[in-house]
């Protein structure tokens, strides 16, 4: 079904693009056509890669599915290559803040409308890129589809900005970019929001499961160290503080190295000390206000 080949193509685009981010891949006219070939996978050979000329007398469009009448006009296919070229230079030389350099990227993948189909899928891809390569993407949860699908109508009449449905009729040139850019800063910003939201959430379940795992006095005792010792610490020391033998110590501490809470600090393979590990030292503030619960 085609929902579905969609669906498996954007999630290929995905895996692809994370790839790319890892080499630190530049922006690039290969990059684009990689990325729409992949959203496209399985549809006939026209509809991937550069559109080329329509049959005489038909004009290419975006129609609406209603009335028929053309939304949008978009450029000659033959203004395509230069139109593109344009835009990774952009990209590759521009001060801009990276979110507004992806806005751009974004906007102008959908307005050149460089492939038959799929446009609208490449360019939220590699906007999305832009984010991520620059630091400011959102590490795999989610995308901001999301919200650009929330409210469809507010989504395509701010990267239309009220102006005619033809490309050489003031969307190659908005004078107004701010409507697009505002909206798509607003869309980061309420994703950005919202990616904190669930991993504050994960973080304080992660805390919370990991702590069911100890009995009272070991949660006792990673309280203490938690709240005294940020240091390494030896059992016997930490046994004087608390009244009793160094072997109960060393019992309890087992648990807490067992369950991720503490590190045996080795020497000539023999345990000289402890120290709390690096998810302790990580989640201090949300372990001990669940300790002190």
């Amino acid at each position: 079904m085609k929902p579905e080949q969609e669906v498996r193509n954007y999630f290929l685009a995905l895996n692809y693009l994370e790839k790319q981010a890892q080499k630190k891949e530049k922006f690039s006219e290969k990059l684009i056509l990689d990325v729409q070939k992949l959203v496209e996978k399985g549809a006939s050979k026209e509809k991937i890669g550069l559109r080329g000329p329509m049959p005489p007398g038909v004009l290419f469009a975006v129609y609406d599915s209603q009335t028929g009448n053309p939304d949008y006009i978009p450029p000659e296919y033959s203004d395509v290559p230069k139109l593109l070229d344009e835009l990774v230079e952009y990209v590759n030389t521009t001060d801009d803040h990276p979110v507004i350099a992806a806005a751009i990227v974004h906007y102008q993948l959908v307005t050149i409308h460089p492939f038959e189909d799929g446009n609208g899928r490449t360019a939220r891809l590699l906007s999305g890129y832009i984010l991520d390569i620059n630091g400011y993407g959102f590490n795999g949860i989610g995308s901001l589809e999301e919200y650009f699908a929330y409210d469809v109508n507010e989504y395509y009449e701010s990267i239309q900005m009220g102006l005619p449905a033809l490309y050489y009729s003031g969307r190659d040139n908005p004078p107004h970019p701010e409507i697009w850019i505002n909206y798509f800063l607003r869309m980061v910003q309420l994703y950005s929001d919202k990616v904190c939201e669930l991993s504050e959430g994960s973080s304080n379940e992660a805390v919370t499961s990991s702590l069911s795992y100890l009995k009272e006095k070991e949660k006792e005792l990673l309280l203490f160290l938690l709240t005294h010792y940020r240091r390494e610490f030896t059992p016997i020391e930490i046994s004087r503080e608390f009244g009793v033998t160094n072997k109960t110590i060393i019992n309890r501490l087992s648990t807490l190295v067992k369950n991720g809470f503490a590190e045996p600090v080795l020497a000539k393979e023999r345990i000289r000390s402890y120290k709390l590990s690096s998810f302790s030292a990580e989640h201090e503030k949300e372990l001990i206000a669940a300790l002190k619960k």
